[in-house]
């Protein structure tokens, strides 16, 4: 069965660093977009980033751009989400999806699998 494994969470200072992996299995991961989303407590999950099966398209939200970078091994079946300059409000419970086919996007509705998450915390 398809499996996403976030990892690398944690609780880190503001202005520190973290990077994020998913590892997928169950999946021919080349031919999957990915995506991260976050949601932070008492808020609705929304969009982070998006890299296309290539990895050669990328897209982050405008609350990351600068800061984020999102980017994948396919040799390694796993992705990426790089986040530096983290602030609090950057605290959130990430989560990894896999998109099928050659459309990408922020469309949370059209990832068909979704890890179980990892918790980010950023103290002020």
């Amino acid at each position: 069965q398809v499996q996403l494994v976030e990892s690398g969470g944690g609780l880190v200072q503001a202005g520190g660093s973290l990077r994020l992996s998913c590892a997928a299995s169950g999946v021919t991961f080349s031919s999957y977009s990915m995506g991260w989303f976050r949601q932070a407590p008492g808020k609705e999950r929304v969009f982070v980033a998006v890299i296309n099966s290539s990895g050669g398209s990328t897209y982050v939200a405008d609350s990351v751009k600068g800061r984020f970078t999102i980017s994948r091994d396919n040799a390694k079946n796993t992705v990426y989400l790089q986040m530096n300059s983290l602030k609090p409000e950057d605290t959130a419970v990430y989560y990894c999806a896999a998109m099928s086919g050659s459309s990408w996007g922020v469309d949370q509705t059209r990832y068909a699998y979704w890890g179980q998450g990892t918790q980010v915390a950023v103290s002020s």
